[in-house]
């Protein structure tokens, strides 16, 4: 599906039914999605995916409306304010930006949120276990395999001497990464190029940069942003001919050189959270889940028009190998 398509349809999911249907409309639930970026077909995909699973259909027995804040965060605030005028029965918050926005519009409405910082740092739980506020979700660990990036990446180029990583630096956990990236780089004794990037002209400054610099690989950072950003990271990679590691393999289905990290399965119970407190589960008795699988990707087309070798070693880790 064509990204203007996706953006129209999840669009319309309000504003284009028929007027029977939103007469319906009062006797179904109905839901936020707070979102710091762009529609991603496939996080929406696992999400509804989740809601199924418990029960829960869009425009049949559950209606969502959709906020999305195009990157920019000073909009979270008003468009978390807006949900809660509208008494939303919960709101579903795709990252941890957008968890944090929710939690200071509302102490009441029921939060179910997918973060990549630790959600008790975040001040959004208490703890892991027993939540016992408002909210509860999943923390996928994206933040702190950051450094087993970094590590795949080095033994995938031993003799490389620089490497650089792209940070977000409007993401809260960014401080987090950059001392992550630092202490990594240490352990494998190379010197890191910390770039940060917030909008698609950064990100050409960025490369520029990697370029002028002599940077020998890069860690792309676990936003959304450039997750959002995906064509114009893998085109910029593939001119310069620089490799890559990617967080999502979202990358490495598309060309992307490697990825490493949690996969859409975080919003699939992101969902099945959301269907269980629409039917009446506490959020402050429902554990705050962590993602523990991470997936290894590895395209090997990628690597050969890189003119890289794989190590058996590395290739022994891969979950799996695109050829």
């Amino acid at each position: 599906m064509k990204r203007r398509e996706f953006i129209t349809l999840l669009g319309g999911t309000v504003v284009a039914w028929p007027l029977a249907a939103r007469a319906q409309r009062s006797a179904m639930p109905v839901i936020g999605f707070l979102d710091f970026g762009w529609p991603i077909t496939k996080v929406a995909a696992a999400f509804h995916k989740g809601l199924n699973e418990t029960g829960y259909v869009e425009g049949r027995n559950l209606a969502i409306e959709f906020r999305w804040a195009q990157n920019d965060t000073t909009r979270l605030p008003e468009l978390a304010a807006d949900l809660t005028r509208r008494q939303v029965a919960l709101i579903v918050a795709a990252n941890g930006t957008a968890a944090l926005a929710a939690s200071a519009a509302t102490t009441t409405i029921p939060i179910v949120f997918s973060t990549a910082g630790d959600p008790v740092q975040m001040g959004l739980v208490a703890n892991l276990n027993r939540p016992g506020g408002n909210a509860t979700g999943i923390a996928n660990m994206q933040m702190e395999v950051s450094a087993k990036r970094l590590a795949l990446l080095h033994e995938l180029l031993p003799r490389a001497a620089r490497f650089a990583v792209l940070v977000n630096p409007n993401s809260r956990n960014a401080k987090f990464e950059i001392t992550e990236a630092q202490a990594a780089g240490s352990a494998i004794g190379r010197e890191i190029d910390i770039l940060t990037a917030n909008t698609g002209r950064e990100i050409d400054m960025a490369f520029a940069s990697i370029v002028q610099k002599g940077i020998d690989g890069l860690v792309v950072g676990p936003h959304s942003f450039f997750l959002s950003r995906r064509s114009q990271l893998l085109t910029l990679a593939a001119r310069h001919a620089l490799p890559t590691i990617f967080p999502f393999r979202d990358f490495t289905d598309a060309g992307g050189m490697m990825s490493y990290g949690s996969g859409f399965d975080d919003f699939r119970q992101v969902g099945i959270y959301t269907g269980r407190i629409l039917k009446g589960e506490k959020p402050a008795e429902l554990p705050v889940m962590q993602a523990s699988k991470f997936d290894f990707i590895i395209n090997l087309q990628t690597t050969k028009a890189l003119g890289i070798d794989i190590p058996p070693t590395l290739l022994a880790l891969a979950d799996e190998v695109i050829e």
